[in-house]
């Protein structure tokens, strides 16, 4: 039998340099992330074998580092950027990413992108 391990990153609350308009080039903004990391868990990470599992704290580490030091046009490329670093791991068989830009729209409370990725079969070989 397999397990699916899951690893949730709920709210992670950053701030960048995100949008083209003058402005958005000269203030940070807020951002709010959401992230999901799919991979199998076998028996010796469910045993408790810190090097059968997934590092969740690397994978936060390296969102912030990208996200904070970034600049970016389009939430499109921030999340696509976020999404390269959670499926960096060849252990990783999904992984999505929602990134929110609160205050974008006047009447709305955020605008929001979400990417996924899946591994092939090919690249499961």
């Amino acid at each position: 039998m397999s397990h699916n391990a899951i690893i949730t990153i709920t709210n992670l609350r950053l701030r960048t340099y995100i949008g083209f308009n003058e402005e958005e080039k000269r203030k940070q903004q807020d951002i709010i992330i959401n992230a999901e990391v799919h991979y199998p868990a076998n028996k010796m990470c469910l045993n408790d074998n810190v090097d059968n599992a997934l590092n969740y704290k690397v994978i936060c580490k390296n969102i912030i580092s990208k996200v904070e030091n970034g600049r970016f046009l389009l939430l499109e490329k921030l999340t696509s950027d976020v999404l390269a670093i959670c499926a960096d791991h060849s252990w990783v068989t999904f992984a999505k990413v929602r990134i929110d830009k609160p205050h974008a729209l006047r009447f709305a409370d955020s605008v929001s992108l979400t990417l996924s990725y899946q591994k092939s079969d090919e690249e499961a070989l």
